[in-house]
């Protein structure tokens, strides 16, 4: 049992960095309106500078903690994020001020950047041949702290605007004590390293795109996928209540059915898939499906029909894998780590990118200046997104043709 401690430790780290990030989603809205007053357009804005806040910090200290671990240990790095972390919460529960709020997020982002160092953890206490086991357990623990934390935070902010922020600082130092009790230091001398801030820079995969030829229109074609399928995370919370007068209980349920649906696609339905259709197939019927789910949700008032579309919606999430695979078949076998690399500096980059944009289409559709009241049009602006990455990719598979039969 003792042996098994830290790896419960892991799972629940990585777990609450994802519910961090989704059990605040179903209250923002109404804590942002409290603090600083205003409109639902103006709580989005400053939404969207609160979640890029976040996303940009992770996408800098991600490199930087783990690189950290490799020289100072994990449990250090890990025991002192998570105890900064539920202060973090505490201060936010009780901000009275955007600017507070905002610093918040930058500590939190800092404090959730722990995935690499979870990650490592998991490799050090897993024998080679199970560590593939090891890292599909993470990414489990992941998905089901997206899926628990919007559905926990709709329904503790029928409590208040504030209660979640109390119930993910409570979590994040329940976990710092426990794994103050059992988590041993598996970074020994042996394979310690020194901290390099060139090891540690996390623009460093971006600049070797041309390292790899024939990769940087599909990079373009991915950056604008993720960047359509963000605007869930982005404006959700204020779509839902400016559409349908959704309280943050319901947003909570949707998102959390959203989750669900997207595990199930991508641990089942995307395998018959790319059997069945291949991996161009398989990415060309995911952009089918962000297509028609994007449009629906651009023009759709009846709150029940979307609800229904959530699986339709999910589908949609069969692109991005295949979309990886195919580039993977294109990599050489000792540059694969460099191409996962630009991939996670390509999803952080949607991640940072598309709350701005998102949130700020919903402001200039949804104030009360709005020529035309449309909350749904961030999810027209995703539409586009996903037309422009479907004509890119169509163009970089005809110039893979044309290189095959030359």
């Amino acid at each position: 049992m003792s042996s098994r401690l830290p790896v419960i430790f892991v799972l629940l780290t990585v777990m609450i960095d994802a519910m961090g990030i989704g059990l605040i989603i179903p209250v923002m809205p109404a804590l942002l309106m409290e603090v600083q007053g205003g409109t639902l357009a103006q709580a989005a804005l400053w939404g969207g500078v609160l979640a890029t806040s976040f996303a940009v910090m992770q996408f800098l200290f991600g490199p930087i903690l783990g690189n950290l671990s490799d020289r100072y240990g994990r449990r250090p790095v890990l025991l002192i994020s998570l105890f900064v972390m539920a202060l973090d919460y505490v201060v936010m529960a009780v901000a009275g001020t955007i600017w507070l709020l905002l610093i918040g997020r930058i500590v939190g982002g800092i404090t959730a950047a722990t995935q690499a160092t979870a990650a490592a953890l998991m490799a050090d206490i897993s024998p080679p041949e199970k560590r593939g086991a090891g890292f599909g357990l993470v990414s489990a623990a992941f998905g089901l702290g997206f899926v628990l934390g919007p559905l926990i935070g709709g329904f503790l902010g029928d409590l208040g605007p504030r209660a979640p922020f109390y119930a993910a600082a409570a979590l994040a130092f329940g976990n710092f004590l426990f794994g103050l009790l059992i988590l041993p230091e598996t970074v020994t001398d042996k394979i310690r390293r020194p901290f390099s801030w060139a090891r540690a820079n996390p623009f460093g995969a971006l600049t070797h795109i041309r390292a790899l030829p024939g990769l940087g229109q599909l990079l373009i074609v991915m950056l604008l996928y993720q960047l359509a399928v963000n605007v869930y995370p982005a404006v959700w919370a204020y779509f839902t209540q400016a559409r349908f007068g959704w309280d943050s209980a319901m947003t909570g349920i949707s998102l959390a059915a959203f989750g669900i649906c997207m595990a199930f696609v991508q641990g089942g339905v995307i395998r018959i898939a790319i059997k069945r259709l291949g991996e161009t197939g398989t990415v060309l019927l995911g952009f089918g499906f962000c297509v028609v789910s994007f449009g629906l949700l651009g023009v759709l008032s009846n709150g029940w029909v979307v609800l229904a579309l959530t699986p339709v919606s999910a589908l949609a999430a069969m692109a991005g894998p295949a979309l990886q695979a195919i580039m993977s078949r294109q990599t050489p076998p000792d540059a694969q780590g460099e191409l996962q690399g630009m991939l996670t500096s390509v999803g952080a980059l949607a991640m940072i990118l598309s709350p701005l944009l998102m949130t700020n289409v919903f402001a200039a559709f949804t104030a009360p200046a709005a020529p035309l009241y449309l909350p749904g049009a961030p999810f027209l602006a995703a539409l586009l997104l996903s037309v422009a990455a479907f004509v890119l990719f169509m163009r970089a598979r005809s110039a893979r043709s044309a290189d095959y039969a030359g």
